[in-house]
């Protein structure tokens, strides 16, 4: 993530990090903890991010922040067609569908977010960071089109 706040730092992409408990079990989870298991846990080697780092929200359940939930009804998740093709395909339907697209389910689901304030598109965590700044492009070069 450090790579992609430099890269398009000068044309106004900004990182948000949002912590949350869905890899702690729920235990609070303070900023300064947070960014001490990010320098020397995971990815560790004196990691520091370059983008803004919040402190720990709730991105699920009755206590989620708006944000998520604004995110969370306003995306366009990668993969998402396969994956409704797939469910419709099951015993577990679409109301399985809706809930997992739904919830956010682990650390690191990352949202693209647009000029106007709208969600664009979301990866699930193990999506590659190269394959995320790939669609970035794909959405800069739409937003350039649209202004000509």
């Amino acid at each position: 993530l450090n790579a992609l706040q430099e890269e398009f730092r000068d044309v106004g992409f900004t990182i948000l990090g949002f912590p949350c408990s869905l890899g702690c079990k729920n235990k609070p989870l303070m900023k300064q903890i947070s960014l001490c298991l990010h320098r020397y846990v995971r990815p560790g080697n004196g990691f520091v991010p370059n983008f803004q780092l919040f402190e720990k929200v709730d991105v699920n359940g009755v206590n989620e922040h708006a944000l998520f939930t604004i995110l969370k009804v306003g995306h366009c998740l990668k993969s998402e067609i396969a994956f409704n093709t797939l469910c419709k395909k099951t015993i577990l339907g679409p109301n399985f569908l809706e809930t997992i697209f739904n919830e956010i389910k682990w650390n690191f689901e990352k949202f693209l977010v647009g000029p106007d304030g709208r969600p664009v598109m979301r990866w699930f965590p193990r999506v590659s960071v190269s394959e995320v700044r790939a669609d970035i492009l794909k959405y800069f070069r739409q937003l350039v089109q649209k202004a000509d």
